[in-house]
């Protein structure tokens, strides 16, 4: 058995972090002297610590170790851990990326979209539609999940943009979302719900750009409402007029969205 002050030299592991990691019940000493407190580690410690020293050499966080050992059955395991591990560090490199994008737009003027739009704010009467439609609690970007199933439900009879119903007054990361695809006729199927939206009057304005700045079309529409003492219900509705592909997302500056927010009567 070592010695706390023992162990951590031939671990390299500080008698700091092994306090810590004992509280964390990530390496438990294998024997405590209950008169002194002082912890004695064993070969078995011994070779937990080496897997812990692996991992975090490879930056695994607190709470992925913790998991790891748990869950660690013997030296075969490993390799699946450290696979997951590197997925996750390539999915952290693509949105690193894509922040770096973001970013260049706003250091290069001619790359960068216009901040804001001279949106035209209408009230609109919105005729009934049927659609045949999905809905679930999730992402915004969860709506790509969705959007084939009901294609592939719809068959021939789609006649019309693709739409998103929105059921929250405020922004969630957890949102309550209705895909909907306009149809044109009833059709049966255990994949979507057929419905028809109601006839609703709105306030309405068209979208060109990027889905990040959307934002923008419900504060025009928004100050709109106040300034005119109406005030805005639920669901608010985007049109996809145009979007990206099934496959390719395209140039975002083109895209067109019709933004939909009820009036209450």
């Amino acid at each position: 058995m070592y010695k706390i002050g023992e162990f951590s030299k031939i671990t390299g592991l500080t008698v700091k972090t092994l306090r810590y990691y004992d509280e964390e019940n990530i390496i438990k000493p294998s024997y405590r002297n209950e008169e002194n407190g002082y912890r004695y580690y064993s070969q078995d410690d011994f070779k937990k610590s080496q897997l812990i020293c692996v991992l975090r050499n490879f930056e695994f966080s607190i709470a992925e170790i913790k998991d790891v050992i748990e869950n660690f059955q013997n030296e075969d395991d490993l390799s699946y851990f450290l696979e997951e591990k590197k997925k996750i560090i390539e999915e952290k490199m693509r949105r690193e990326k894509e922040l770096l994008k973001n970013i260049d737009l706003y250091i290069k003027p001619e790359g960068k979209e216009v901040n804001w739009m001279n949106y035209k704010v209408e009230i609109k009467s919105i005729e009934a539609v049927l659609v045949a439609s999905i809905r679930f609690k999730g992402k915004y970007s969860d709506v790509g999940n969705y959007i084939g199933k009901i294609y592939k439900a719809v068959k021939g009879n789609a006649s019309g943009s693709p739409l998103n119903c929105y059921y929250d007054d405020e922004f969630k990361e957890e949102a309550d979302i209705e895909l909907c695809v306009p149809i044109s006729k009833m059709i049966k199927s255990d994949a979507v719900t057929v419905r028809e939206l109601p006839k609703i009057n709105a306030i309405c304005v068209t979208h060109k750009g990027s889905y990040e700045n959307l934002n923008k079309a419900y504060k025009a529409i928004f100050d709109y409402a106040k300034e005119n003492g109406l005030e805005c219900g639920l669901p608010s509705r985007e049109i996809y007029e145009k979007g990206p592909g099934m496959i390719f997302k395209g140039n975002p500056n083109n895209y067109i969205t019709h933004v939909i927010v009820p009036i209450k009567i």
